[in-house]
């Protein structure tokens, strides 16, 4: 196969991450003459590649003694046991009158903040949580848009030590307080509303609710988003910061695993998991996907879609630490269709981070930005959230930019960060992520650890610890959750709970979630095999597919949404069956093709095969609030097509 994509010479020339074999070269006498070199070195010697990422990558700090110390496990190893940072100091490292953070509402909203416009308002109210007494141990929640609000809230968060937790507007009294609940946090910052797909949408009502179900809080702040009047009991954040206009920001070091953030799981099979995550782990492997991933350069503008109930928004805001200026976009991304080309070519964005969905639904509609914007600003598109499809690497170059560099990334909450990523020096070849991320020991394997071939689909896993492996889960005070979460499936690994299998390019292709995977007659398939061929049916818009349990053994389901005037009658199954048969095998063709109205998906854009599953085998659904559209699920109980 050919590749899709070639870097130019001068491309690579440029590239941060050719500087960064040359520093190699120059201060630690490697010659490392690539990728695939480099990676091999990074994961056989962790300590020395994560210490030199360190000195490359701007971290602000004392690094004290070893950059790495061997555990009996993969838990337990440790990353600069006595180094001390505040990670605020290298996010902010950058000064003066440039751009830091550019508002982009829907609405139509914009605003500019500096680098010293941001240090002002984080010193700011830094100084009013702690004259709160905020400081180490405590944390602070933000129930927020993506707006430089939040940004500054987790900043001011990390200056006084306390640990910062986000989730979105969007979510409701239930989601959030499933997840700040578990916390206790001190302080909340939230916002009055925030506006989505053309209707304010008012959070007060709901906040009244919040804050009676978190007893802990002492300190409530309402940022003005639709400039409703503050409720009582709360202050309005422009009081809040005005006391303390003008402060210095003077912040203490913490050792390198201090706890900086919380981030929960998706929550679709039970209450979702509380992560907690290493400040100075999560800061340097951002800096690497970065910086070397991702060819991010000081001031270049990052661009990602997200809100800041997602993984990618904290992957986001780290753009900063890499002297980058963050374009912040609220709102919804086809309010119209076109918003956010618009928004890529209005503030000459250079990386422009979406998600596979997003990038099908465009293929979908037959939208064409190559020949109505012009996108010479962006260097690189990333795309994360679900495998993205070989037709979806076509429309890019087909109908986006030809010349760019399309990274489909892969990784998780779990780790904050990317386990598989983009690489700017080589080729990309269609349906394929690039590389395994550097420092990161990947593999794919069988259910017993061993390592498969090209081709043979096995577990992703990690054989040699990461910076931003978690320092465990909120009230699990033993580690038992946390060791049977990632380490107990496989022993002696990381087990990432993805279906995948390595290209002969050395790349890697994701093939679903392992606890969606299907098992008819024992053969594991990934459910993204489906939707691949499914989606290629004109009259289908997505689909679903799940197992039923069925006389001893599991059949496919497939539920599929139809495009408008298309009806599911025995012609359009038969033509659906036969377009996965002809290009997967008979394994994967469904016993049942039922069409439904919609399909129920997690509030960052995710199928839920887990709780389709478990509404048609009469099974309860734990956790509702972690799914956008919950009411989606009444469609899937008591089928009588499910009966036989």
């Amino acid at each position: 196969m050919d590749p899709i994509w070639t870097p130019s010479t001068e491309r690579v020339s440029g590239a941060n991450l050719t500087a960064f074999l040359a520093w190699l070269g120059e201060h630690r006498s490697l010659d490392l003459g690539g990728y695939e070199a480099l990676h091999a070195w990074s994961v056989a010697d962790p300590g020395g590649f994560w210490d030199a990422a360190w000195a490359c990558c701007g971290v602000v700090g004392e690094r004290g003694g070893p950059a790495f110390v061997a555990g009996e496990s993969l838990p337990e190893a440790r990353f600069f046991p006595e180094a001390r940072l505040n990670v605020v100091e290298t996010f902010l490292a950058t000064t003066g009158d440039g751009p830091a953070l550019i508002e982009a509402g829907e609405d139509g909203r914009r605003r500019t903040l500096s680098w010293d416009d941001l240090r002002g308002h984080v010193a700011a109210l830094a100084a009013a949580f702690a004259e709160t007494g905020v400081g180490p141990g405590d944390r602070v929640a933000a129930w927020l848009p993506n707006i430089p609000e939040t940004i500054i809230t987790m900043l001011a968060t990390a200056a006084v030590g306390a640990t910062f937790s986000s989730a979105s507007p969007d979510f409701g009294p239930a989601g959030v307080l499933d997840r700040f609940g578990q916390i206790e946090p001190t302080v909340l910052v939230a916002a009055d509303g925030y506006v989505y797909g053309g209707k304010a949408n008012d959070c007060l009502p709901r906040l009244v609710e919040i804050q009676a179900g978190l007893p802990t809080v002492r300190r409530t702040i309402v940022v003005p988003y639709l400039g409703a009047p503050t409720p009582v009991g709360t202050e309005a954040w422009p009081e809040v910061l005005a006391p303390h206009a003008g402060a210095e920001l003077a912040v203490e070091r913490y050792r390198f695993d201090h706890p900086g953030y919380v981030l929960y799981s998706s929550g679709t099979t039970g209450k979702p998991k509380a992560i907690v995550h290493r400040a100075g782990g999560v800061l340097l492997k951002h800096l690497v996907e970065h910086q070397l991933h991702c060819d991010v350069r000081p001031g270049d503008r990052v661009f990602y879609f997200t809100t800041a109930g997602w993984m990618m928004w904290n992957w986001l805001a780290s753009g900063l630490a890499s002297g980058a200026t963050l374009v912040l976009y609220d709102g919804s991304p086809s309010h119209p269709s076109s918003v956010l080309f618009d928004l890529a070519d209005e503030q000459r964005v250079n990386l422009f981070g979406t998600s596979a969905k997003f990038i099908d639904a465009l293929h979908r509609t037959g939208l064409d930005p190559a020949a109505t914007h012009d996108l010479v600003s962006v260097r690189t598109i990333t795309s994360t959230g679900s495998p993205l499809v070989p037709e979806g690497f076509d429309y890019v170059y087909g109908h986006v930019k030809a010349e760019v560099h399309l990274a489909s990334i892969s990784g998780g909450t779990d780790l904050c960060g990317c386990l598989v990523a983009g690489d700017p020096t080589s080729p990309v070849y269609r349906g394929e992520i690039q590389r395994p991320a550097l420092g990161l020991d990947i593999d794919v394997v069988d259910e017993d650890g061993t390592s498969q071939p090209p081709g043979e689909k096995g577990e992703l896993i990690c054989r040699t610890p990461f910076p931003s492996m978690p320092l465990g889960f909120w009230g699990d005070e033993d580690g038992s959750r946390y060791r049977a979460a990632y380490f107990e499936a496989i022993p002696g690994a990381w087990h990432q709970g993805d279906f995948a299998a390595w290209t002969e390019h050395g790349g890697l292709v994701i093939h679903g979630r392992s606890d969606a995977t299907l098992n008819p007659g024992g053969v594991r398939i990934g459910t993204a095999e489906i939707y691949r061929q499914v989606e290629r049916v004109p009259e289908v818009a997505e689909a679903i597919a799940v197992g039923q349990d069925h006389q001893g053994d599991t059949r496919i389901v497939l539920f599929v949404v139809l495009r408008e005037g298309a009806v599911l009658d025995d012609d359009l199954r038969d033509r659906i069956r036969r377009q996965i048969r002809a290009n997967t095998t008979p394994r994967h063709v469904p016993a049942k093709v039922i069409a439904v109205p919609e399909i129920p998906r997690t509030r960052s854009g995710k199928v839920t095969e887990l709780a389709v599953r478990a509404v048609i085998h009469g099974e309860p659904v734990r956790n509702v609030e972690a799914l956008a559209n919950p009411e989606a699920l009444d469609h899937y109980r008591g089928l009588p097509d499910l009966a036989d």
